[in-house]
């Protein structure tokens, strides 16, 4: 994607390129999307050039109502796009990355999918060519160097090693408890990924006030932010973002497969690209009171060691972690 001044331009291609003139803060910026991808997908595009959240984006249009650019779960091919005519952005770049978070709305209704949807939206066209074009636009920036031979861990922010929610004079009082032993036990079989549905800025910022990004028992080896998703399209739920962890496979495959990778998230819609290699945590809320409490990470420490000698993750069935012991490392998924 570039930016720069000149009218827009549709071009045909054979993934029906759509591009769009976008003025921002006196500024012109070319958008290029597909007309398959959706509201949300054109401002995640209108982010990686301005920086302004998508949430922050007020999108109007000549002769179309803004209530149809606020839903970001409508199509662009169900939208009268033309070339000859440009869109004006409204929005403002967040500084205040805490308040940015606090006001952003909770998702509270996770999916839950049936095997064959599962494979159905995973294995569709459209959403392998969405993947497709992710991979050619997200570049994964390595903290630490890929190691021979370790598998791959994914982890989520929020919720799975932060309560975002809660508040607090101090960040470490809403981290996940035994979260730094947690990630130095993984470290030894493990590269360890953060993967977020927010922005770098709040990736960043969080992991460096958790102190997880310098800790001198483990390394990251690289974060991931709201920009390396896809949006999907389910029958029965309709259109949601994703995590597809095979923009990961498809920037280092030398060292990560579907084989090797395993991913931590409190939304199963999150991992609906790659059902076999995902793993639905607890979600750690109410910090102050749960905190005392929570075992979850210790738990899957004992997990992840478990089946770190197993040479095919893929294969197992993640839904019973609770349940795996070094005795039945055998047990596959259910047919």
């Amino acid at each position: 994607m570039a930016s720069g001044a000149g009218s827009a331009s549709t071009t045909s291609l054979s993934e029906e390129e759509l591009t769009l003139a976008v003025k921002w803060s006196g500024k012109e910026y070319t958008v290029r999307v597909c007309v398959d991808d959706s509201v949300g997908e054109l401002k995640r595009r209108i982010c990686q050039l301005t920086n302004v959240l998508p949430k922050r984006q007020k999108l109007l249009y000549p002769k179309l109502l803004a209530s149809k650019l606020a839903d970001d779960s409508v199509l662009l091919c169900h939208l009268p796009l033309k070339s000859s005519l440009k869109m004006t952005m409204m929005g403002t770049v967040e500084d205040e990355i805490i308040v940015d978070q606090m006001g952003s709305p909770e998702i509270i209704d996770d999916f839950e999918f049936g095997q064959d949807e599962a494979v159905d939206i995973k294995d569709k066209h459209v959403n392998k060519q969405k993947l497709k074009r992710r991979i050619d636009q997200y570049n994964i920036e390595l903290q630490n160097p890929c190691r021979e031979g370790k598998k791959l861990l994914v982890l989520d922010i929020d919720y799975t090693l932060f309560d975002h929610r809660s508040s607090a004079e101090n960040p470490l009082e809403l981290m996940r408890p035994y979260l730094h032993e947690f990630l130095t036990a993984a470290y030894v079989e493990y590269d360890i990924m953060i993967w977020s549905a927010t922005s770098m800025k709040w990736v960043e910022l969080k992991m460096g006030q958790l102190g997880v990004l310098d800790n001198p028992n483990y390394k990251i080896t690289a974060l991931l932010d709201h920009l390396a998703m896809i949006t999907v399209q389910s029958d029965s739920r309709g259109i949601f973002d994703c995590k597809p962890l095979g923009l990961i496979w498809a920037q280092f495959p030398e060292f990560y497969s579907s084989k090797n990778t395993i991913m931590f998230d409190d939304l199963r819609r999150n991992f609906v690209m790659n059902p076999q290699n995902g793993l639905v945590i607890k979600p750690f809320k109410r910090a102050h009171s749960n905190r005392g409490s929570d075992q979850e990470l210790v738990k899957l420490t004992q997990y992840l060691l478990s089946i770190a000698e197993l040479e095919d993750l893929s294969d197992l069935d993640h839904n019973n972690w609770p349940f795996f012991t070094k005795d039945n490392g055998k047990r596959r998924r259910h047919a």
